[in-house]
């Protein structure tokens, strides 16, 4: 469990991350091991190219507890 992730200020899922990146609102993009690799490596390099830490989480199971909802989460980014 990630204890910055059971606030509200967060946002699950791509499409939200990579907005949250572009506009500067990251302060840490989370993404699952087990989540496609695609999905992943275009925030990753969006993360590194706007000096936003990663971290790994080994699940997405995992990561959507974290986030407190119901299903799996490939990636979750933390918010000013």
């Amino acid at each position: 469990m990630i204890p910055e992730l059971s606030g509200s200020n967060k946002v699950v899922g791509a499409k939200q991350a990579k907005r949250a990146l572009k506009d500067g609102r990251a302060v840490r993009l989370y993404m699952a091991m087990d989540a496609d690799p695609r999905l992943l490596q275009p925030l990753v390099q969006e993360a590194v190219n706007r000096q936003v830490p990663v971290s790994q989480v080994p699940t997405m199971k995992d990561l959507g507890q974290s986030c407190g909802i119901a299903v799996g989460a490939a990636v979750a980014v933390l918010l000013k």
